[in-house]
C-alpha cells in the first residue's frame, strides 16, 4: 500500500491466495478504516468470500501480509476473536433449536453471564424483529428470518468488527432494505462492518467500496467516486422541448466545460445527458447559457446519477478490455 491509515482496523498488503494452481485472490492491497461500512463487491466467484475468510483467519494467505485489529488473523488470540463477529453466507445454526435457544447457545460460547445475557438477547431479538418467533424452531422459520437470526447471533457479544458475507443473498428487496437499516444503526453505534454483496445497487449504502473481478482488486472508492471513475465525470440531464433540441446542442457545443453530450438510449427528443467534471458548478452555467436563447423552452435540468447497475457494467466491461487473461463467465445480480 502506498499510504497507511492510522485508524485502519484491517490492512492487506499484496495478499495472494492460491488453492493448488488456482489463484483465487491476486495481489490485493487495501485498508478498512474504523467506523465505516466497507463493501466488497463484484461478480460471483471474484474472490470476495476468500478475502473475507482470510480476514477472519479461516484461510492463510499464500503471499503478502495482513493485519486485523492489529493482529495476524491466522494467529488470533482469544481476546482478539472476541472483538469480531462473522455472519457467513450459509445457515450454520441449529435447526432443531428454537430461535431463542440458538441465541442463548451462541451467547454461552462467549461466556456471557445469565443476567447480562437475557437483556442482550431480548434487545437483539427486537433489533432483528424476531421477538414473535423466539420459541419457533430455527428450521421452521423462513429464509429471511434465518438470515436475521444469523445476524443476531453474530452480534451477541457486541463485536467491534463485523463481517457479513452476502447477508442479503436470496432475500426480498424489503428485507434487504431492513438489513441495511440494521447495518447503518450498527455503524452509528461505532461498529466497523465489512459486507460482501453481489447486488451492486447496495454499494450506495457503503462508505467505501472495493471492486473485485477475477480475484483482483480493481479499485477502492466512495460510491460517488465510483460513478465519476466510470463516467469520467458527472452528468447533467437536460430536458427541452423537442423542437428546441438542435438549438440547445448548438449552445452546448460552445460551452468549454461541456466535455460531451448525447441523448440517452430510449429517451425522447429533447432529452440530453451532458458530461462535465463537476455538475454542481456546471449546472447553473448550463441553465444560464441556454437561457440566453429565448427560443429554447427548458423544461428541466438537474444532476443525474445513473444506477450502480449501469456503473458496474461499465467498470466490468472496461476491466475485461484491459485484462490480458482469459475470462470465465461472470454474473452480477442487479
Amino acid at each position: 500500500m502506498t499510504q497507511r491509515t492510522t485508524n485502519a482496523v484491517i490492512q492487506m498488503q499484496h495478499v495472494t491466495k492460491r488453492f493448488g494452481t488456482k489463484e483465487a485472490v491476486s495481489d490485493v492491497s487495501l485498508e478498512v478504516p474504523q467506523g465505516q461500512i466497507f463493501g466488497l463487491v463484484g461478480p460471483s466467484g471474484c474472490g470476495k468470500t476468500t478475502t473475507i475468510r482470510m480476514m477472519t483467519g479461516v484461510y492463510t494467505p499464500t503471499e503478502g501480509q495482513m493485519r486485523v485489529l492489529g493482529a495476524t488473523p491466522e494467529n488470533f488470540e482469544k481476546r482478539v476473536r472476541e472483538r469480531i463477529g462473522y455472519m457467513p453466507q450459509l445457515f450454520v445454526l441449529y435447526p432443531t433449536l428454537t430461535v431463542w435457544e440458538n441465541l442463548n447457545f451462541v451467547a454461552s460460547l462467549y461466556g456471557l453471564n445469565w443476567f447480562r445475557r437475557r437483556k442482550r438477547l431480548k434487545m437483539l431479538l427486537d433489533f432483528v424483529e424476531l421477538r414473535s418467533a423466539r420459541d419457533t424452531l430455527a428450521g421452521n422459520v423462513s429464509g429471511g428470518m434465518k438470515r436475521r437470526l444469523e445476524l443476531a447471533c453474530s452480534l451477541v457479544h457486541n463485536p467491534e468488527l463485523l463481517f457479513a458475507d452476502e447477508p442479503t443473498a436470496g432475500v426480498d428487496p424489503v428485507l434487504r432494505g431492513k438489513f441495511w437499516e440494521h447495518f447503518r444503526q450498527l455503524k452509528a453505534e461505532g461498529h466497523t462492518l465489512v459486507v460482501t454483496t453481489q447486488y451492486v445497487s447496495e454499494v450506495e449504502y457503503c462508505d467505501q467500496v472495493a471492486v473485485m473481478r477475477n480475484g483482483r482488486l480493481l479499485m477502492v472508492q466512495t460510491p460517488d467516486d465510483l460513478r465519476r471513475q466510470a463516467l469520467g465525470g458527472e452528468i447533467i440531464r437536460l430536458t427541452v422541448d423537442a423542437e428546441d433540441e438542435l438549438n440547445a446542442r448548438r449552445l452546448l457545443h460552445k460551452m468549454p466545460f461541456v466535455e460531451q453530450f448525447s441523448r440517452p438510449h430510449g429517451a425522447p427528443t429533447g432529452t440530453l445527458d451532458i458530461y462535465v467534471k463537476d455538475a454542481g458548478t456546471a449546472l447553473p452555467e448550463v441553465i444560464g447559457g441556454l437561457g440566453q436563447d429565448p427560443t429554447i423552452d427548458m423544461r428541466h435540468a438537474e444532476e443525474y446519477k445513473p444506477p450502480f447497475d449501469d456503473i458496474f457494467i461499465i467498470l466490468m466491461e472496461r476491466a475485461a478490455e484491459t485484462d490480458p487473461q482469459s475470462v470465465e463467465a461472470e454474473v452480477i445480480n442487479v
